[in-house]
């Protein structure tokens, strides 16, 4: 049985009555679904290529075509559902790994749906955000332990380097080759407004791009593409990418298809060369070698910029954190299972790690008790979907949220879930001309601008209910939450009560 015998797993229905024959489906359809028969003169569809990305849908003049999940299904058996048999008719044409893009679909807890949170009422009035200052700018870096003064009296106010943000949320890594050169654009002037910062990701940094530097934050993978001392100073902090969400463990792989112009000079590889990084840093087998890379880094951008060190939730978490903050890392992302990608093993996505809301408080919670709390800020990502999954992980102890997926859905993304085929219809997973088009710059960085504002206002509105004027004075203020349907054990972890107590 070969892949184009099996069911498919969407089915396209067309209004032949509706239908003009414009062919604006078959021209804009990169995966080739639609196609004009002249025998006919209809418009036909291989229903087997189909995404379900909606680009048909959305430009369909005379709203002729649905997207519908398939009707005919195998016969029902909980244990052996339609999609595990459909993968297993896969590998046993190809013989090779399946491979999957943005994050783990399945319906796992989301802890931050369970989590909700305490508001202010009659002893502890709210705040109005419209009439009242409200304080969402964050710092991260080390911060001092104690307050010192100088031989004078006075206070000694200097810090470590920091990075400000305008409100405590930052656009996670997305390397240059996996997205397009405007989905980059449009993150690197939407971080430059906004007053926050965006990643490059593993796939360096693109010339243009070098004029973004003060919003931006460069990061060092195994693989070292495109790391250089330009690319090094560029940037306002530099990002040890250790582990990812979506595959932790694991290493990263851009096709060589993609390797093409100016993300081959980017990534300082030749063009159609596989860009393979290797899921450890040979340099790397301790927190004394991590140590090493951070103090390395440090010295050769002058001690000017923060170090931050990015891992993957896992079950240890907590004592991985615990090292990278005695390391010398000013910073600590996590990233959480439900994390976004352009490409990673299915089995390896929906498998392995764990929720980011349990590694974050098992974080938060170690660094406390050991009392290296300020060594380190800490960032979080892996599905932060809201202005209130903002807040509640501010309230767990986090210092600001990376969002990556949010960001390519304001940008058009509609989670079709095919990044890794390189033919995005909404310009953004691809590299070819023709679809990175469809993207303009200038309304993606709009769209993200819009969300951003949006989003801050709503953390406003949420300090403000609970009666807090400051992101600073709800870091880590565990009172303010309650979980709902939870176990002793999730609650323990989390340390929050259950709505009532």
């Amino acid at each position: 049985m070969g892949v184009n015998d099996m069911i498919s797993t969407f089915e396209v229905v067309r209004n032949e009555q509706r239908c003009i024959q414009c062919r604006v489906c078959e021209t804009q359809c990169a995966n080739l679904v639609h196609y004009y028969h002249p025998d006919t003169g209809l418009m036909m569809s291989d229903e087997s290529k189909c995404v379900n990305c909606q680009r048909c849908v959305a430009l369909c003049p005379t709203r002729a075509l649905k997207i519908m999940k398939n009707r005919c299904r195998m016969r029902e058996n909980a244990n052996w559902s339609q999609d595990t048999i459909l993968e297993i008719y896969k590998q046993a044409d190809s013989g090779a790994v399946l491979l999957s893009s943005m994050g783990n679909p399945n319906p796992l807890p989301v802890y931050w749906d369970r989590i909700l949170i305490n508001a202010s009422q009659v002893t502890n009035p709210p705040i109005d955000p419209l009439r009242e200052p409200m304080e969402t700018r964050v710092y991260l870096g080390r911060k001092p332990e104690q307050i010192s003064r100088k031989e004078d009296g006075s206070l000694d106010t200097k810090l470590a380097p920091q990075l400000q943000l305008s409100l405590p949320v930052m656009f996670s890594a997305m390397s240059y080759g996996s997205i397009s050169y405007n989905a980059h654009a449009s993150l690197a002037r939407a971080a430059t407004e906004l007053g926050i910062y965006y990643n490059t990701g593993e796939g360096g940094l693109h010339q243009d791009f070098y004029r973004y530097g003060a919003h931006t934050i460069i990061q060092v993978a195994s693989g070292r593409f495109g790391v250089h001392k330009d690319y090094l100073e560029a940037g306002a902090a530099v990002e040890i990418k250790m582990g990812q969400g979506a595959k932790p463990g694991i290493g990263g792989h851009l096709p060589g298809t993609k390797i093409v112009g100016d993300v081959s000079r980017t990534r300082m590889i030749p063009e159609g060369t596989d860009a393979i990084s290797p899921a450890p840093h040979h340099d790397i087998y301790s927190i004394e070698d991590l140590r090493q890379l951070v103090y390395s880094l440090k010295e050769a951008t002058e001690y000017k910029k923060p170090i931050i060190v990015k891992v993957a939730a896992v079950h240890n978490i907590a004592a991985i954190a615990s090292g990278i903050a005695r390391s010398g890392a000013d910073i600590i992302a996590i990233d959480g299972f439900r994390g976004g990608t352009g490409a990673a093993p299915t089995r390896i996505r929906d498998n392995v790690g764990i929720p980011i809301e349990l590694a974050l408080a098992a974080v938060d919670t170690r660094l406390r008790e050991e009392g290296i709390r300020n060594r380190v800020s800490l960032v979080v990502g892996g599905s932060i979907r809201s202005a209130s999954d903002v807040v509640k992980a501010i309230a767990l102890g986090a210092d600001a949220c990376y969002v990556a997926t949010a960001a390519v859905l304001a940008l058009g993304c509609h989670l079709c879930r095919t990044c890794q085929t390189g033919k995005c219809n909404w310009g953004i997973a691809t590299q070819r001309p023709d679809l990175v088009k469809r993207l303009n710059p200038d309304v993606g960085s709009e769209r993200l601008v819009n969300l951003m504002n949006a989003w801050k206002h709503e953390i406003k509105e949420l300090l403000g209910g609970m009666g807090i004027n400051s992101i600073e004075a709800l870091r880590g203020n565990r009172l303010m939450l309650r979980g709902v349907g939870m176990t002793e054990k999730e609650l323990e972890i989390l340390g929050i009560a259950h709505a009532g107590e």
